[in-house]
């Protein structure tokens, strides 16, 4: 069927629509409430007048639809099939940053507590997400310390010999080893766990009371002492969920600042009434944005619209150059802002666990209720999505959209960051328990697995620390094996860290996949570093894997100065290492070569490469050059080695003579 006609056969009724180029690729996906006079809208001569309608229009060649009951369930699926589909012509969700969620292994045979930023249906509770991001770290670190669940990456599926340190510093049960703790003890403590992450404080205390009174009446002291510091911090945390819960409700507040095709929001979150945490998104080169609503709007209010002329290349482009010299702007009329957030909010808020119960953006939007009405259907509470235009409510979006702007200005402005800043991107970033002070990065490097070395650089405190880098020579690997070279390394490198009692780095990073992630993690398992902060950058792909988190590689924005800082340190090492292989492969080529000649020994071999500067300048010179470093005899033996065609040559005239 011909691409207009089947536009005339579109229904009515309320669904989502998806163009589809030549290859068959889904460009746009978009929702209406009458799928005909939407799709029919995009034909109209000043629909196409804008730069990504008239593109769209110019590539698509075929339209498909999904019918819904209702304008809400196209929103939902509209978010969906966007997320599944990344179609390039819809705004796309681009940010580094996610916040947050405590992860409880319910589904393992020993259950482990983490921080994640994705939420997974892998039989796991998940908590949050907490803001400001390092909260989720601190709680991480009551549960780790007061019910001594392990948040490491030792494998709990089976029994090791021997227990890491935290267990001797009493801040694991040590589940690993065979007999130290019970299933039941286990158990119990990763019940408290649960009560204590769903905020169940005062079923807990109980709990904790009868079990000090119990330890306490079998003499078990320092049991019922532990106890006793449980219910303490518990009931902290209690007082301070009370004073919290009586401020006020939780709301997101977004600003924004758009100039010369580029666009900065600004997202505040504010909880119990304060302002706990601010999010950035970016987007470069985005497309113009001339809203088809009110097109939309007239047609949907005809029963049957007539069908628009399709419009031809040419009559496009003079559409689109009448519009710029009616609107003088281009800037102005290129961006929408309500048609932005529409699609913005949707992508943020549809799939979420928590949604704050007000919601205010800077514009409104023709979806705002229906978006609003999902959001309360899907959360179970009131979700006010507002567009404030005076008040206390409208001083909190012009303060967001005021650091937008400051937000635009050191993005897009190249403004420097501070190197604090650049500590506190990557820590959020890689979910580093702390900001990164120091960083050891290690490379391997070889020619077909000949001398394989390494080398270790090191960045601490915002510069690299040429003082501390140190060149490995591989021992123990024969022939190509990049994983059990970098398994030595980490190990020689952290052995020694650990006998001379130093302090292991902030992060330690692999110049690799995950292959050598995983050789460098089996080294310090090895060493009983199992909680060490591990990540890899793989060349081609530019983008980092965390240990423990490999299934959510982190994907920075190429303009990330987080993503240029590791890469210079990833660079660095590299560096280091291609020039220890080379000054090994030059030693290795003198070795062979000179001292395999008759009359030549180490003294002779340094004077000559002292005086020639390189093998190759001694493979070049004369017998008379030669001759005047080392005796005629042996210059005539280096000659003739190095030209054994001219040598037999010689020895054939002589014969024939």
């Amino acid at each position: 069927m011909d691409f207009y006609e089947k536009i005339r056969t579109l229904p009515t009724q309320p669904g989502v629509y998806l163009y589809k180029n030549a290859e068959g690729e889904v460009i746009y996906v978009g929702k209406a409430r009458n799928l005909r006079s939407r799709v029919r809208s995009y034909l109209l001569a000043a629909s196409q007048a804008n730069a990504k309608t008239g593109t769209l229009m110019r590539e698509a060649v075929d339209v498909d639809y999904i019918l819904v009951a209702n304008e809400m369930e196209a929103l939902a699926l509209e978010n969906n099939l966007i997320k599944q589909r990344k179609p390039r012509f819809n705004i796309l969700l681009r940010d580094d940053k996610t916040y947050p969620y405590v992860k409880l292994t319910l589904g393992d045979r020993h259950p482990k507590v983490f921080v994640t930023r994705r939420l997974r249906k892998d039989g796991s509770a998940y908590y949050g997400p907490y803001f400001p991001g390092n909260l989720a770290y601190r709680v991480v670190e009551v549960i780790h310390r007061s019910f001594l669940i392990p948040s490491c990456k030792v494998d709990l599926s089976r029994y090791h010999p021997r227990a890491c340190l935290q267990y001797y510093i009493h801040r694991c049960l040590g589940p690993c080893v065979k007999e130290l703790t019970t299933p039941e003890t286990y158990a119990l403590a990763v019940k408290d766990a649960q009560l204590f992450l769903e905020g169940r404080h005062a079923e807990l205390e109980r709990s904790l009371h009868e079990r000090m009174a119990e330890a306490a009446a079998a003499e078990q002291f320092e049991l019922a002492a532990r106890y006793r510091d449980l219910i303490s911090t518990v009931h902290q945390m209690e007082e301070k969920q009370r004073i919290a819960t009586a401020e006020s409700d939780d709301a997101d507040v977004f600003g924004y600042h758009y100039e010369a095709g580029c666009l900065a929001v600004n997202l505040f979150h504010i909880r119990s009434g304060k302002i706990v945490d601010r999010r950035e998104f970016f987007w470069e080169e985005l497309p113009e944005f001339l809203s088809p609503s009110v097109v939309e709007k007239d047609l949907e209010e005809v029963d049957d619209p007539i069908m628009p002329e399709v419009i031809e290349g040419d009559v496009l482009a003079g559409a689109a150059e009448e519009a710029i010299d009616a609107g003088g702007d281009t800037q102005s009329q290129s961006f929408e802002p309500g048609q932005f957030f529409s699609a913005l909010l949707k992508q943020l808020y549809i799939d979420q666990q928590y949604v704050p119960r007000t919601i205010l953006v800077p514009v409104d939007f023709e979806d705002r209720e229906t978006l609003s009405g999902l959001l309360a259907t899907r959360t179970g509470h009131r979700v006010e999505l507002a567009a404030p235009q005076r008040g206390d409510k409208r001083s909190l979006i012009d303060l967001a959209g005021q650091n937008a702007k400051q937000s635009y200005t050191q993005r897009f402005r190249v403004l420097e960051p501070s190197r604090k800043a650049i500590q506190e991107a990557l820590a959020d970033a890689l979910m580093l328990p702390e900001l990164p002070k120091r960083i050891e990065c290690f490379d391997i490097s070889h020619i077909q697995g000949a001398e394989t070395v390494a080398s270790m650089v090191v960045w601490e405190d915002g510069a690299m620390k040429k003082s501390a880098y140190r060149k490995f020579k591989v021992n123990t690997v024969t022939g190509v094996d990049d994983f059990a070279s970098m398994r030595e390394v980490v190990f020689r490198r952290y052995k020694r860290v650990k006998d001379e009692n130093g302090t292991m780095p902030s992060l330690i990073l692999i110049d690799g996949g995950l292959g050598q992630l995983h050789s460098a993690f089996q080294a310090l398992e090895e060493l009983g570093f199992t909680s060490q902060p591990l990540a890899s950058i793989a060349k081609r792909e530019e983008v980092i894997y965390v240990y423990g988190n490999e299934d959510e590689p982190v994907v920075l924005d190429r303009r990330s100065p987080v993503l240029h800082m590791v890469q210079v340190i990833r660079d660095e090492s590299h560096r280091f290492a291609i020039g220890y292989h080379r000054k090994r492969r030059e030693m290795r080529d003198r070795d062979s070569e000179l001292l395999q000649i008759s009359g030549v020994g180490t003294g002779t071999r340094q004077r000559l490469l002292t005086h020639f500067g390189s093998l190759r300048e001694v493979q070049k010179a004369t017998v008379e050059s030669l001759a005047s470093v080392v005796p005629r005899k042996t210059a005539e033996a280096i000659w003739g080695h190095f030209h054994p065609a001219a040598v037999d040559a010689t020895s054939l005239t002589q014969i024939d003579l």
